[in-house]
């Protein structure tokens, strides 16, 4: 199989389909991989270190679309990149389009086969694609959290782990899953105080054992999500329905009782946010501040610490890049439901559920659209 590496061209995207040492993977399975210049330099990978695995490199993404079979990107494709998919073209990314009804028409309308990382499963009902960045996210969100968090920047001017004699900052995380536990590793490893949220008691019993009385667990009521947003330093968004686009869990009621200056991350934004004041933002330009409250809603966080990402991304997404492009796209969805669960659109068709739903598509199932 012929396999394309674009260049990102998201705002501040700076991670790369497929490292030099994926690619070397791939070549080694008999295919040829064709890769845009410069496409790797984010990471700190050049044309030669992708040549040297046998790799050919192109001048422009639009070469990479005309020739690929299979196109290995990270992020959703831009309005410039989905005009250039074709019928019969494999995608192979992240696409996250419940919230993007401008990209879904784009993909319907190209005939592509589109599999998305972000609803490709395992046998623990994981989300194996998703779990490495939403790993860096949740890491992230505490970062990112504790800049905004400065007077300079808009924040309550509040130092996260505090100081002798004074209290440290309060954190509440809105769900516990991947993200809201790297969150509340990192708030907890800075000194603050956690708080995390979550509907599922086994989760809080989980998080329970894991952390110990260090980290503080509330079932998620919305009495109690609004009596700990409202005392909170910094929030972060962590909820996730998978594919589907994410519950409003603070209103813009909740913000004229917040504290001046606390701050919200959103780190499902990718999938329309959180907080009903929620809106993307980009690396140039992060945050925002709606009644004295700062939002921080970027929609690639983990392009910030680009490398990093990248071959944790690769680590996870390579075994599956490996199967479509050895048995085709069909065979290997029907060798394994679990990455048949990540086919989002086919021929003009959406294929995933709850896309369908909050889109108003007519739903045709994976299975369906395997067997035509």
């Amino acid at each position: 199989m012929l396999i394309g590496v674009p260049k990102e061209i998201k705002n501040h995207e700076y991670r790369v389909g497929l490292t030099p040492s994926s690619v070397r993977e791939l070549i080694h399975h008999g295919h040829e991989v064709i890769v845009e210049t410069r496409a790797g330099e984010g990471i700190g990978c050049s044309d030669d270190d992708y040549r040297a695995t046998g790799a050919s490199i192109v001048d422009t993404a639009a070469e990479i679309f005309a020739r690929a079979e299979m196109v290995v990107k990270v992020k959703e494709p831009q309005p410039v990149e989905y005009a250039q998919l074709r019928e019969g073209q494999l995608l192979f990314t992240y696409l996250h389009l419940a919230p993007d009804p401008e990209q879904t028409q784009g993909l319907v309308k190209s005939g592509v086969t589109a599999i998305a990382y972000e609803t490709i499963t395992d046998a623990r009902g994981g989300l194996p694609l998703l779990a490495p960045m939403s790993e860096v996210a949740g890491r992230m969100a505490i970062q990112v959290g504790a800049v905004s968090l400065q007077k300079a920047n808009g924040g309550r001017g509040v130092l996260l782990g505090g100081v002798p004699g004074v209290l440290p900052g309060k954190v509440v995380v809105i769900g516990g899953g991947v993200v809201g536990l790297n969150a509340a590793r990192m708030a907890m490893g800075l000194g603050a105080d956690v708080t995390i949220l979550d509907k599922s008691s086994p989760r809080l019993a989980y998080l329970d054992d894991v952390f110990g009385p260090r980290l503080k667990t509330q079932y998620a009521t919305q009495d109690a999500t609004e009596e700990l947003v409202l005392g909170a330093d910094l929030v972060v968004g962590a909820v996730l329905i998978p594919g589907a686009a994410a519950p409003k869990l603070v209103r813009r009621e909740h913000l004229g009782r917040m504290q001046p200056g606390a701050v919200l991350v959103d780190v499902a934004i990718d999938q329309g946010g959180c907080f009903e004041t929620s809106k993307a933002t980009t690396h140039a330009d992060p945050t925002y501040i709606v009644d004295d409250i700062v939002h921080y809603c970027v929609a690639n966080m983990p392009g910030a610490v680009a490398r990093t990402s990248t071959f944790a991304l690769n680590n996870a997404t390579l075994p599956f890049a490996l199967a479509l492009a050895d048995k085709g796209w069909k065979q290997a969805c029907a060798d394994d439901a679990h990455l048949l669960a990540g086919l989002n659109v086919h021929a003009g068709q959406v294929t995933y559920e709850a896309v369908a739903r909050d889109l108003g598509y007519d739903y045709v199932s994976a299975q369906q659209a395997l067997d035509a």
